[in-house]
């Protein structure tokens, strides 16, 4: 038996090339979160101008990808990616226009808008063009180390662009630097060496071939029990929008206490994606997911009922450690089972089920607080995330034996494809 290998991904030049600009323009993004907010705050003292901004960027995401994950069919991923980084560095340097110049706060929201747009292009983008950067056998630790990046730039971000904007007292240096940072992602993407989409289509563009993802999900069991056990596990089980509640009136511990209570999800995701990048291939992978989920909707109700704050610190790491586990198995399964022809649809998809998830569950916690309160609307999250799991593991039973990710796929030809997209 040959000895795993916990940095094969990081061997391949293209790969590592692709992580690096991921990291940048990750830890951009959340620098510039973290900027928005304060600036609309500073300008409007209106918390609903801060719900806006979600609205804004969540909107694009449903309008727009499931035709962005058509274009990634089509056309070359990374230079599409490259395009939609390149839209953001200008929606960044337009902020910092707007911030400088003091306009009003309807252009903020344009620029925003035009972020939700390169999120929705990216997504399908950025998600089908790994597996043509990686060999098939290491693309699970390919996975990991993406997702490990990108809980390190949620950890690292939101400080640095703290730290910015406190140095300087304006938040349009933190919208220059992720102009900067935008394009150095570009600029990684434009040295990657990628074959051509194996199965583009060349025929002419229907409403049957836009969602030809949707069927093939739909049509493919395991990987439609994977996204809707975890769309519904973050649309019941999400404390965080919750936290400033926790923070102050339930655990006591201030802005202070909030930030660490915020951070603790992205740290428990961060050692976790470590520890999965140095252990061997999951040998039971359905198990492995169904007991993470499990686990994640255990640790939010002790979070939920917790009045002690290192318990809750501990319980939100754990629903980190949870959280990291579930992205792994299900974004492989995904990519690997879906033949190349179709990735970018399938991603598309992907892509709707986790921000749906993870907007609406926002929503969904805050609205059962408002009728009940922060405690029940916790609690019954990690109980209503238990019970999806014995639910979707009742039907799709298949799920939980299931062992290797890296199942080899049958190769789909274009006019394959289309010809199952028919109705």
């Amino acid at each position: 038996m040959s000895r795993h290998d916990p940095y094969a991904a990081l061997r391949v030049r293209n790969y590592r090339l692709f992580l690096i600009g991921s990291l940048v323009a990750n830890l951009g993004s959340q620098m510039l979160t973290v900027a928005v907010g304060w600036e609309l705050y500073e300008r409007t003292h209106s918390a609903m101008a801060l719900g806006w901004v979600g609205l804004v960027q969540f909107v694009p995401v449903i309008l727009f990808t499931l035709p962005a994950g058509h274009l990634a069919d089509r056309f070359a991923r990374h230079r599409l990616l490259a395009v939609a980084h390149s839209v953001l560095a200008l929606a960044a340097l337009g902020l910092a226009v707007v911030s400088i110049g003091k306009f009003g706060v309807g252009w903020m929201y344009a620029c925003l808008f035009a972020i939700g747009v390169v999120r929705a292009i990216g997504i399908p983008a950025g998600q089908s063009l790994m597996p043509l950067l990686v060999p098939r056998e290491t693309f699970s630790n390919a996975v990991t180390w993406r997702s490990t990046s990108f809980q390190l730039a949620s950890t690292v971000g939101p400080a640095v662009g703290g730290f910015l904007i406190a140095a300087t007292h304006h938040a349009s240096v933190v919208y220059v630097a992720e102009v900067v940072l935008a394009l150095t992602f570009v600029a990684c993407l434009f040295t990657l060496r990628v074959p051509t989409n194996a199965a583009a289509p060349t025929s002419a563009v229907t409403l049957a071939s836009l969602l030809a993802g949707v069927r093939f999900v739909y049509g493919t069991k395991l990987i439609l029990a994977a996204m809707t056990l975890d769309m519904f596990a973050v649309l019941l089980g999400g404390a965080t929008a919750l936290l400033p509640v926790y923070a102050k009136d339930i655990l006591h511990v201030g802005p202070t206490g909030l930030g660490w209570l915020r951070a603790m999800p992205a740290v428990g995701s961060l050692v976790m994606g470590m520890m999965l990048a140095h252990l061997p291939p999951m040998r039971r992978a359905g198990r492995t997911l169904v007991s993470a989920v499990i686990g994640f909707g255990i640790a939010t109700i002790i979070f939920g009922i917790s009045r002690w704050y290192w318990l809750s610190l501990t319980m939100l790491f754990a629903t980190g450690i949870c959280d990291s586990v579930s992205v792994v198995v299900r974004h492989t399964l995904v990519q690997t089972r879906t033949p190349d022809a179709l990735r970018g649809r399938v991603s598309a998809v992907n892509g709707l089920f986790i921000s749906c998830s993870n907007e609406m569950g926002g929503f969904e916690s805050g609205l059962v607080a408002a009728c009940f309160n922060a405690v029940i609307s916790v609690v019954s999250g990690g109980v209503g995330t238990i019970l999806v799991v014995l639910g979707v593991t009742g039907l799709w039973p298949e799920l939980a034996r299931l062992k290797e990710l890296h199942k080899a796929e049958t190769p789909v030809t274009a006019e394959e494809e289309e010809e199952r997209a028919k109705p």
